[in-house]
């Protein structure tokens, strides 16, 4: 196991996340659970992980082309304002990147709000993902504050890479919630799994880091790394090496 301390640079850190060089999209989802697979704490995660956890977290938003969220874990988590501090967008600026990543939100029922801290806020136009059964009214309440793209019915992974994919998107950095990962698992959408183990128990009823309608087949991932720091595993899982996106 590699350790996470001050020994490992941001540098070191960035170079074993890296996405690789590819045409093809790279779907990445980045996850906490306690020991007993609980996703949140309280109602959010804010109290799972550690400062290494904090750390990658941060570091891990560096390499996107879009970040993407469903509307749930926008209204539990915040999201407002800024979601890179200056030494990160200085990073993306010196290898050819916008300063700052776009923003996506899936939400099948449009229930933001157009004056709420993370359209109000947000540093970049967002874009809002949603479905034909969306309510017509708060789409257009939403139109002056975001881009709205309808999707097909449904709202599947394939559809959700290929609206982000057209926007030019290639590094897709997914950072909840379960809904969305299942979504995504279900499709067979998921190419990277970055999971921070809490080495705590949580217990009670907090929902594992995916959930979804069905039960699709096990998907097999190969483990590209593992860190550790204060009992804390930090682990990425990346779609095996032969495998190719379906089609």
């Amino acid at each position: 196991m590699l350790p996470v301390h001050q020994s490992m640079t941001d540098a070191d850190l960035l170079e074993a996340y890296a996405p690789p060089d590819a045409a093809d999209p790279f779907v990445r989802f980045n996850f906490v659970s306690t020991l007993d697979g609980a996703a949140t704490h309280g109602g959010t995660s804010g109290e799972l992980g550690n400062e290494a956890d904090q750390r990658i977290f941060a570091l891990l938003r560096r390499f996107a082309d879009v970040i993407l969220v469903g509307a749930g874990t926008v209204r539990a988590e915040g999201y407002g304002g800024e979601l890179l501090d200056g030494p990160a967008q200085d990073w993306r600026r010196a290898r050819g990147l916008t300063a700052h990543p776009a923003v996506a939100v899936v939400s099948g029922s449009l229930g933001l709000e157009p004056d709420g801290p993370f359209l109000a806020e947000c540093p970049v136009r967002p874009l809002i993902l949603t479905g034909p059964e969306a309510p017509e009214a708060r789409r257009r309440r939403l139109e002056d504050a975001a881009d709205v793209v309808v999707l097909e019915p449904g709202t599947t992974a394939a559809a959700i890479v290929g609206a982000l994919s057209a926007c030019g998107h290639r590094v897709i950095h997914s950072e909840g919630g379960p809904h969305l990962l299942g979504t995504f698992v279900a499709g067979d959408a998921v190419d990277s799994l970055c999971l921070t183990l809490d080495p705590r128990l949580a217990g009670g009823p907090a929902r594992r880091i995916a959930v979804g309608e069905t039960e699709p087949d096990l998907r097999r991932m190969a483990l590209h790394h593992l860190l550790t720091e204060d009992d804390a595993l930090f682990l990425e899982y990346r779609r095996p090496a032969p495998d190719r996106r379906p089609r």
